[in-house]
């Protein structure tokens, strides 16, 4: 626990670095000043988009929960979800680490197998994948036809179409080998645990792996409830659509933030700097803070012709303003959850 309180106290810390070498390169007068001239209605606007994404994606998880039959209600799977972005912004590892916290969250308030839980949990990440990279590929595909593109960004256009081209394909040979995949992770995690083993008997100090035996079993309840996910075509569609239907109010949040500092640029735009500015959030800081926002300033900028200024304050309001505030709501649902076992 320790190590992972340092590590996210050093995640803030070149957060926050990140992010004051960007308001420097760009003026932070300029920002500032954007920042106060901003519409009030409009950036009260943008945070009610933040909280429907919240929810969105939090019936999206209900959808992944109930394919498993888990006995959840809708509000108590919106409350988790929130409770995931919070943990997700305090994990030192960008957004992949909160899944653990998740999952052990949703097996204190439904009773439900932790492995369940994970299964339920990284299905829902996976999920929100496909529509990001979809969203990401029409956005660009219709700005290309639209609008004349700089040569410099055509490779960039061209990548995100060939990976959202190729994705199902991936994902269709990656689930038909998964046996072949379940082994070698298996194979791979036992001479770990071995040898780790052996290091272990030597320094009676050092805790003992798991035992490989009980972590194939894990392993295997896991891939079991990722398969029962996949084969509810009805829960699997209704969570893909909500999952879109947030990250769209996501990119209406971003254009009504450039709004708010006084810029102005196609709606279609946010569609395709939202999911590849996301992209950014596996930089190792707390919910990737930094990253985030360094590519979608670079993105709405190269893009658009928009000032830098005009648009690190749009990005602000959006992206470091959603971050707070799903972080203290997010905050908030843990809370409750943790407090009252709420069911």
């Amino acid at each position: 626990m320790a190590t992972t309180i340092r590590a996210s106290a050093v995640g803030f810390v070149v957060a926050g670095a990140v992010l004051a070498v960007l308001l420097w390169l760009i003026d932070t007068g300029t920002v500032v000043a954007a920042l106060l001239s901003a519409d009030p209605a409009l950036v009260a606007a943008v945070g009610a988009t933040i909280l429907l994404w919240n929810g969105f994606w939090g019936v999206a998880l209900w959808n992944v929960l109930r394919a498993l039959e888990a006995d959840v209600g809708l509000p108590l799977a919106v409350l988790v979800n929130a409770a995931a972005a919070f943990f997700n912004h305090v994990s030192p590892v960008g957004q992949a680490g909160g899944e653990p916290a998740t999952a052990y969250l949703l097996t204190r308030s439904i009773g439900t197998d932790y492995e369940v839980n994970l299964a339920a949990v990284a299905s829902h990440d996976a999920i929100n994948v496909v529509p990001s990279v979809t969203l990401a590929a029409v956005g660009a595909a219709y700005y290309a036809t639209t609008a004349t593109i700089d040569p410099d960004l055509r490779v960039l256009f061209a990548g995100v179409v060939a990976v959202a081209v190729s994705l199902p394909g991936v994902v269709a040979v990656a689930w038909r080998r998964r046996r072949g995949i379940e082994r070698a992770v298996l194979g791979a995690a036992t001479r770990v645990l071995e040898a780790t083993d052996r290091v272990a008997s030597a320094v009676p100090l050092l805790p003992a792996p798991p035992d490989p035996d009980g972590l194939a079993d894990q392993l295997q309840g896991f891939l079991s409830s990722l398969a029962v996910v996949a084969r509810d075509r009805r829960r699997l569609a209704a969570a893909v659509a909500f999952s879109a239907a947030g990250w769209g109010v996501q990119a209406v949040g971003l254009w009504l933030s450039v709004l708010a500092v006084g810029g102005s640029i196609p709606l279609v735009v946010p569609f395709f700097v939202v999911p590849l500015g996301a992209t950014a959030s596996v930089v190792p800081t707390p919910g990737g803070l930094g990253g985030v926002e360094v590519a979608s300033v670079g993105l709405l900028a190269l893009l658009t012709g928009l000032d830098a200024g005009t648009a690190t304050a749009a990005v602000a309001i959006h992206s470091v303003g959603g971050y707070l505030l799903t972080s203290a709501v997010g905050a908030a649902a843990a809370g409750v959850l943790g407090a009252r076992g709420y069911r």
